[in-house]
C-alpha cells in the first residue's frame, strides 16, 4: 500500500495570499478589542456572555468588512497572469488604457443616471484605474509578481494598523468605534491632522507601525507567496466574480445596527468593526426623517405640535395647522440690552466645584453660579459643536444625520439673530478658529449674523497661543471685546455669540494661566475658567458693563460614550444668565432643553415677538411640561418625565429610564405612548419643516408685537426671576 500527496489545486496556490491576509486582519480585530476593552475598564462588567458577545460577534463583523478590505488584493489574484505579462506591447498598452478609460465613463454614467453624481464626486474611481494600470504587465510567478505583491500585502498590512491604532485614539475620545464623527472630521483634513500631530507623536507611532507590518510580512512571507501551477482566467474570474456577489449581498443585506443586541452600549460598540461603521456612517450622513423614522399621519403631527408649543405668553397667528407662528407677549417695555452668548467648547457640567467637582478646576465659574441666574439641569442637543450652535441659534430640535448648520438651503432661516436685528442690534458670531470649519461661516452669515474668525484679527495683534484649531481664548475674547467697543461707539446695541475652543485636544494653552499641565484636560478647563473669568473682569471696566446680559454655556459635553444608547449624563451641561444690574442671582433647578435658551433669554429681556421657536421660556411654562431632546446623529432622544424615548432608523424606537449620574438605563415598562408621539411629532414636524423651507425667516416676521397687559399666569407659578436692585452684584 503506497500513500500519495496530491498538491494543492493551482487555484488554493493563488488563493494563499487571501489567506494570509484575512488571518491577519482577524488577529488585528482581536487584539484591537482586547485593547479597547482595557481602555473601557467598568463599562463593561466582567460577565462571560459580554466578552463572549464582543468577540464572536465581532469576528463576524470583521469577516464581514474583510469583503470590503481584501479588494485591492482580489483584483491583483484576478487580473495578474500567471507567467507571462499580457501587456506589453504599445498597442496592447493603449488597447488596456482604452478599456480602463471606458470603464470609469461606464462607472460615471451609472453613477451620474442614478444619483446626478457629478466628476467632483466620482474622482476616486480614478485611484481605482490607476492601481489596475500595471498589473496585466505583472506576472505572478515571476519577480515582477512576487515583488509587487509583497508590497500590496505591505501597504495592507500597515493600512490595518494604521486603523487600528487610529480606533484606540478615537475610541480615548469618544468611547465608540469609527461613526459619524469620524466621517465629518475627515471633510477637514487640515484642522484633524494638525490636531494629531499637536497631540500625538505621530511620526514616532507611523515608524512603529511600519516596523511591525515589515517585521509580520517578513516573518509570514512563505505564508503569502505559493507559485501558481496554472491558474486559467476563467477560474479566477469565477472568484472576483464570487467577491462581487459577496459584497453586493453585504451591502445589501448587512446593516451596521444588526450588532447592537445587548442593552450595553460598550458591548456593542466592541463587536462592531470601525471600517464597516465608517462607512456605514459615510452612507448616512443624509438621513431623511420620513424614510427612515416612525412618522404619524402628517396632521397628527402638526396638531400636536402645536399642542406642546402653546404656552401662556404666546397666541397662534394662524389657523393653519402646518404654521406654528406665535405672537409672544410679554409685559411692560423691552430691555434693549447688550446681550453676549458664550458657547464654551465642551463644557461638562461635571467639571464644575458647584456640581461636585474636588479637583479645583473652575473657581471662576463656580462664583459666578452665585452671582448669577444658574441652571442647574440643562440638557444639551447633541455632541458636536454643530449642534449646540444649531440650537442656540434657531432654537430647533436636531435633525438627523447632518447638522442644518452643515446641510443645503440653510440660509435665511427664522434665527435669534433676527429678533435682534429687527430691533437695531448688530449681531456677530466670533470664532478663534477658521470659520470655513463645519460650515459655520457661510451658515452664521446667511442667517442674520456677522462672521468674524481668525482671518479678521488685526496684523500686529497679540496672540498669546495658537492651535491648530484657533487663537486662545484669551485672544479671542481680546478681539470680541474690540468689536464690542467698536458698536458701542455707534450708538447701538450688540449681540455677539463667541464661540471658544482652547478646551479641546491638544489642550494647549498659554503658560502662567493656570497650575494644571499642557496637554491635559485638566488644563484645559481650568485655562477655560481662568479666561472666561479675565474676560469679564476687563469688560467690567467698559461703558456698556452694566447694561450688558452675559449668557454661559457649553457647546456640548467633553465626553459622549456610555452604556446605554443615549447616556444622558453626558449631556447634562451648565448656564449662566449674568446682568448684576438686571436679573437678581438664584438658581433654576427646572429641567431645560439647549433649545430653550433663546427664549428664556428674550423673556428676560421682556421682548416682544413672532417665533417659529421650538424652544421654551422656561419661566413662562407650567410646572411640568418640561423636556429635552438629548440626541446622536442617528438617534433622536426626548426626555420628559424621568423617561428618555429615543427613535432610531429603520422605524424603530425604545423608551427607557434613564439614570441620571451614571448614564446607564433601563427599559421602560409599559411604555408610554403618549411620549413616543410627542416625540415623533416633534422631530417629524421639525425635519419637514426644514425640507420644505418652512423655517424660512418671512418678511412678517419682522412685524412688531404689543405687549401684554400684564404677565401671564404661569409666569408666577414659575417663580420667574425679579429684576435685581440696581446695586451690581460682585464680579467672580
Amino acid at each position: 500500500m503506497s500513500l500519495s500527496f496530491r498538491s494543492p489545486s493551482p487555484l488554493r496556490q493563488r488563493l494563499r495570499p487571501l489567506g494570509w491576509l484575512a488571518g491577519a486582519y482577524l488577529l488585528i480585530g482581536v487584539v484591537t478589542r482586547i485593547a479597547l476593552l482595557v481602555m473601557t475598564g467598568s463599562g463593561v462588567s466582567p460577565n462571560p456572555l459580554n466578552y463572549l458577545y464582543a468577540f464572536g460577534v465581532g469576528a463576524i463583523s470583521d469577516l464581514l468588512t474583510f469583503v470590503y478590505v481584501a479588494w485591492p488584493l482580489v483584483l491583483f489574484l484576478w487580473i495578474v497572469p500567471t507567467d507571462r505579462p499580457l501587456v506589453r506591447t504599445p498597442g496592447r498598452w493603449l488597447a488596456w488604457i482604452g478599456a480602463l478609460l471606458a470603464g470609469f465613463a461606464l462607472c460615471w454614467g451609472v453613477l451620474h443616471l442614478i444619483w446626478k453624481a457629478s466628476l467632483h464626486e466620482v474622482w476616486p474611481l480614478a485611484i481605482v484605474v490607476i492601481y489596475l494600470l500595471p498589473l496585466p504587465a505583472l506576472a505572478y510567478n515571476r519577480r515582477s509578481g512576487r515583488g509587487y505583491l509583497y508590497g500590496l500585502c505591505l501597504a495592507l498590512l500597515f493600512g490595518l494598523l494604521f486603523v487600528a491604532a487610529s480606533e484606540l485614539v478615537f475610541w480615548q475620545e469618544f468611547g465608540v468605534r469609527f461613526n459619524f464623527i469620524a466621517v465629518d472630521y475627515l471633510v477637514y483634513t487640515t484642522e484633524v491632522i494638525g490636531n494629531i500631530r499637536e497631540s500625538y507623536p505621530i511620526g514616532t507611532w507611523l515608524a512603529l507601525l511600519a516596523a511591525v507590518a515589515v517585521i509580520v510580512l517578513w516573518a509570514t512571507r512563505r505564508r503569502v507567496h505559493q507559485r501558481d501551477a496554472g491558474t486559467r482566467f476563467a477560474q479566477r474570474s469565477a472568484l472576483a466574480a464570487v467577491w462581487l456577489v459577496l459584497s453586493v449581498a453585504v451591502t445589501a443585506g448587512i446593516t451596521a445596527d444588526m450588532k447592537d443586541r445587548t442593552s450595553n452600549n460598550y458591548v456593542n460598540e466592541l463587536a462592531g468593526n470601525g471600517i464597516f461603521q465608517f462607512f456605514a456612517a459615510f452612507r448616512s450622513s443624509h438621513l431623511d426623517y420620513a424614510k427612515f423614522y416612525r412618522t404619524l399621519p402628517e396632521t397628527e403631527a402638526y396638531t400636536r405640535v402645536r399642542g406642546l408649543l402653546k404656552t401662556p405668553e404666546a397666541t397662534y397667528l394662524s389657523e393653519n395647522p402646518h404654521d406654528l407662528t406665535r405672537a409672544i407677549r410679554h409685559a411692560g417695555p423691552e430691555q434693549h440690552l447688550n446681550v453676549v452668548l458664550i458657547s464654551v467648547e465642551s463644557l461638562s457640567a461635571d467639571y464644575l466645584g458647584v456640581f461636585g467637582n474636588k479637583e479645583g478646576l473652575t473657581p471662576q465659574l463656580d462664583a459666578l453660579s452665585n452671582n448669577s441666574l444658574f441652571f442647574e439641569n440643562v440638557y444639551a442637543n447633541g455632541t458636536r459643536t454643530v449642534r449646540g450652535l444649531e440650537a442656540l441659534s434657531l432654537s430647533v430640535p436636531p435633525t438627523p444625520g447632518d447638522s442644518v448648520i452643515k446641510m443645503k438651503n440653510n440660509e435665511n432661516l427664522f434665527s435669534l439673530a433676527d429678533i435682534f436685528n429687527d430691533r437695531g442690534y448688530v449681531s456677530e458670531f466670533v470664532y478663534g478658529g477658521y470659520g470655513y470649519f463645519d460650515n459655520m461661516n457661510y451658515f452664521f452669515s446667511h442667517n442674520g449674523y456677522l462672521a468674524v474668525d481668525r482671518k479678521d484679527f488685526p496684523k500686529g495683534a497679540t496672540i498669546h497661543h495658537e492651535n491648530v484649531w484657533g487663537v486662545s481664548d484669551e485672544d479671542l475674547f481680546t478681539m470680541a471685546l474690540a468689536q464690542m467697543d467698536q458698536v458701542h461707539a455707534q450708538g447701538k446695541p450688540f449681540f455677539l455669540h463667541i464661540m471658544t475652543t482652547s478646551n479641546h485636544r491638544p489642550y494647549t494653552f498659554p503658560e502662567g494661566r493656570v497650575k494644571f499641565p499642557q496637554g491635559s484636560r485638566a488644563g484645559a478647563v481650568a485655562y477655560t475658567d481662568w479666561s472666561i473669568g479675565d474676560f469679564l473682569k476687563r469688560a467690567k471696566d467698559k461703558p456698556y458693563f452694566n447694561d450688558t446680559v452675559f449668557v454661559i454655556t457649553a457647546d456640548h459635553d467633553a465626553a459622549s460614550a456610555g452604556k446605554s444608547s443615549i447616556p444622558i449624563n453626558r449631556y447634562h451641561i451648565p448656564l449662566w444668565i449674568y446682568a448684576p444690574a438686571h436679573i437678581a442671582p438664584r438658581k433654576v433647578e427646572r429641567l431645560t432643553a439647549q433649545i430653550d435658551i433663546p427664549p428664556t433669554l428674550l423673556g428676560l429681556l421682556h421682548f416682544s415677538y413672532r417665533s417659529r421657536f421650538f424652544g421654551y421660556d422656561v419661566f413662562q411654562l407650567e410646572p411640568g411640561r418640561e423636556r429635552a431632546f438629548p440626541a446622536t446623529y442617528e438617534k433622536l432622544g426626548y426626555l420628559r418625565h424621568n423617561v428618555l424615548t429615543a427613535l432610531e432608523p429603520g422605524r424603530k424606537m425604545e423608551q427607557l429610564i434613564p439614570d441620571f449620574d451614571t448614564g446607564d438605563a433601563k427599559p421602560a415598562s409599559p411604555v408610554n405612548n403618549a411620549l413616543v408621539n410627542d416625540a415623533i411629532a416633534y422631530y417629524q414636524v421639525a425635519a419637514n419643516l426644514f425640507k420644505h423651507g418652512e423655517l424660512a425667516r418671512r418678511p412678517e416676521d419682522s412685524t412688531p408685537v404689543s405687549p401684554a397687559e400684564s404677565a401671564p399666569a404661569a409666569a408666577s407659578s414659575s417663580a420667574a426671576p425679579a429684576p435685581a436692585s440696581s446695586a451690581a452684584a460682585p464680579t467672580p
